[in-house]
């Protein structure tokens, strides 16, 4: 399957012939579009399943697109949503105000359906590092999420299916600190009911599955915060 094919981009623009031509070449390049006509309406639409892209309008109906970005920056949900803004603004300070706000990247109107494709490609390669079907890797420890095969130095491991999404989503998010509520949001779904102490439950799975080779000392501990994913060791 082409990786595009389950792409949702969210369009937010408030003139219809751009909107519907934006959607149309995005439909004929294999991803899901979803249109917005104005600030709230943008709004409305940012519910579970999340869109994987926004190309957002400078000028809207009720909020410019900077104030827009602002608060999507802000909500811990759509906070790594990548943004695109489209606007006839080429000035440098406007794209400063942009950049500030979390957006992406830019695309200045008018622009070829070739470009906004190409830019959309390159900021989705540049905030997915690791991509979904691509095996990822950290010191011998490996994973295949096509197979769903874990290795340590090529011998496989044996891991349940809630160990291997948990593995899955700290290999492609090294790093950061999750604490349980945003692990349950990440790799339970947002809305699956289980209690905050089930994750420590799958930890453990996970460090004893992966355990060895030192390996279960990736999976650490922050004390007061959450958990985090890191081939460095704390001392």
């Amino acid at each position: 399957m082409d990786k595009k094919m389950n792409r949702q981009i969210l369009v937010v623009e408030d003139e219809a012939p751009i909107r519907e031509m934006i959607s149309f070449v995005l439909d004929q390049n294999g991803y899901n579009s979803v249109e917005a006509k104005d600030y709230d309406h943008a709004f409305s639409l940012l519910k579970e399943p999340y869109p994987d892209l926004i190309l957002l309008d400078w000028m809207l109906p009720g909020g410019t697109g900077v104030k827009l970005a602002k608060e999507l920056k802000r909500n811990e949900y759509t906070r790594n949503i990548p943004i695109i803004m489209l606007t006839a603004r080429s000035d440098e300070e406007d794209k400063v105000k942009g950049f500030d706000a979390g957006i992406d990247d830019y695309v200045t109107k008018p622009f070829s359906p070739k470009e906004l494709i190409a830019r959309i490609k390159a900021v989705i390669r540049r905030v997915s590092p690791t991509s979904l079907e691509e095996v990822i890797e950290f010191q011998g420890l490996s994973l295949d999420p096509v197979s769903h095969r874990v290795s340590i130095h090529g011998k496989p491991l044996d891991l349940g299916p809630t160990e291997f999404r948990l593995l899955h989503f700290f290999m492609t998010h090294p790093e950061r600190v999750y604490s349980r509520e945003q692990l349950l949001d990440n790799v339970w779904g947002m809305n699956v009911y289980v209690e905050d102490r089930t994750v420590d439950v799958h930890i453990r799975r996970l460090r004893k599955a992966i355990s060895g080779a030192g390996h279960e000392n990736f999976v650490q501990t922050v004390r007061g915060s959450g958990y985090r994913f890191s081939c460095r060791m704390t001392t």
